[in-house]
């Protein structure tokens, strides 16, 4: 099945949000009603489109359906040569998974950190989540880093 990947524009935001909710992972759109949903995620979307330090790219599959989406923030960090890509979402349907779409959204990242001059790509992968257990990432070329640890802090 032919799938193109473009840039996500608002209209985009009721099948992000179904997306989403669909997914489960996420407390925020646990049993929250769609609209409101996608009201949230039409606001982050429109505060990811206002510049260009931030990047969303969906996946369609034929007749507009979106199948999954990757959004990348373009960090201007102080001591490296160039900036920083970080991968902060890349999630597809469950029935979009195995099927090469993740490695293209992430070869169209990729292709575009090389574009904007960019020293790295970094992203975070929970180790319980089926993509991190199948080795996705390594498998794409990424490396994991043993030496670092990852820290949050929950605003309340």
């Amino acid at each position: 099945m032919e799938i193109a990947i473009r840039r996500a524009v608002v209209e985009d935001a009721p099948q992000l949000a179904k997306l989403l909710q669909e997914i489960g992972w996420f407390e925020a759109f646990r049993g929250r009603d769609l609209q409101d949903s996608v009201a949230q995620v039409e606001k982050r979307l429109r505060q990811c489109l206002a510049d260009d330090s931030r990047s969303v790219h969906v996946a369609e599959w034929p007749h507009g359906k979106i199948a999954g989406y990757g959004s990348v923030h373009w960090l201007p960090y102080l001591f490296m040569a160039g900036p920083e890509g970080y991968v902060s979402e890349l999630f597809l349907r469950e029935d979009a998974r195995g099927q090469g779409l993740g490695r293209r959204l992430l070869d169209i990242i990729v292709a575009e950190a090389r574009a904007r001059g960019c020293s790295r790509l970094s992203l975070l992968n929970l180790r319980s989540r089926e993509s991190y257990q199948r080795q996705f990432y390594t498998k794409a070329g990424w490396l994991e880093r043993s030496e670092a640890a990852n820290f949050v802090y929950t605003i309340s």
